[in-house]
């Protein structure tokens, strides 16, 4: 585009009417208000972003359900769920709310006071009783190989917290192809060390329907400890035998069915 051109473009100020998200007006391109489908709503975890999500996306928008990924703070529990249920906010109609690893303790709390989250899924996943926080669930069930693989880093006000490049694979990622595991070291995003120690409020699992798909060989939250929420949360559950951590990309159609199973239940 010539220089001439540029310049003619209008700048944008404060004068310039902004469509803002509301309740009112938030939709996608795949579906309107009026949808029979419930909007899937996608949280990250830590060490990873929206685009984790990728795959399954694509397969739940093949089956015609509107998907929005939410970018996930990683500033502490209180602060990113706080965050995402400002979200749900904006979303008119049904929810199904799915959060992966960290993110199911953010969806735990999120949820709360939100009677259109129909259906929460968690997917190799944290899902905290009131005072419980991911680091005390970790000292509760051996196996974990992401304490030590831990590399910090200051910032200003606090520690972030980063799974060394050279263990991400063997323990965030052991089902995905090499060359795609270390690309996902490479741009993973780090999480507040402080995030992992703070407690979870009233779950939100107690009071709406819940789906687990438990990773069986998942090194980061043992498969036991995510049998065990579970159960507690009386949720319908799936194993994936020899599925990793990021089971979400390694296996998105399975991921996918649990996600679309919860939805259908609930429509």
């Amino acid at each position: 585009m010539a220089v001439g051109t540029l310049l003619a473009v209008p700048a944008l100020s404060a004068a310039t009417p902004v469509r803002s998200a509301s309740a009112a007006n938030v939709t996608t391109a795949s579906a309107a208000p009026s949808t029979p489908k419930p909007t899937v709503v996608l949280v990250h975890g830590a060490f990873a972003d929206s685009s984790s999500w990728d795959a399954v996306t694509s397969r739940l928008e093949r089956q015609g359900y509107p998907v929005l990924g939410v970018a996930n703070p990683l500033r502490g529990l209180a602060s990113d769920s706080a965050y995402v249920s400002s979200v749900l906010d904006t979303i008119p109609g049904p929810v199904v709310l799915v959060g992966h690893s960290y993110g199911g303790a953010v969806i735990t709390d999120a949820a709360a006071g939100h009677a259109n989250v129909k259906a929460l899924v968690y997917i190799a996943a944290f899902a905290p009783d009131q005072g419980e926080s991911g680091l005390a669930i970790l000292g509760q069930y051996p196996g974990s190989q992401l304490p030590p693989a831990l590399t910090v880093r200051a910032f200003p006000g606090g520690q972030d917290a980063y799974v060394d490049p050279a263990d991400f694979r063997q323990v965030f990622a052991a089902d995905v192809p090499a060359g795609k595991a270390r690309l996902m070291a490479a741009g993973q995003r780090p999480v507040a060390l402080a995030a992992f120690a703070e407690p979870s409020s009233t779950p939100a699992w107690r009071t709406i329907p819940s789906w687990f798909l438990v990773a069986g060989a998942d090194h980061a939250i043992p498969p036991a400890a995510e049998q065990a929420m579970a159960r507690r949360a009386g949720s319908h559950t799936e194993v994936i035998r020899g599925a990793s951590h990021a089971v979400l990309v390694s296996r998105p159609d399975a991921t996918a069915h649990v996600i679309e199973a919860a939805a259908r239940a609930t429509s």
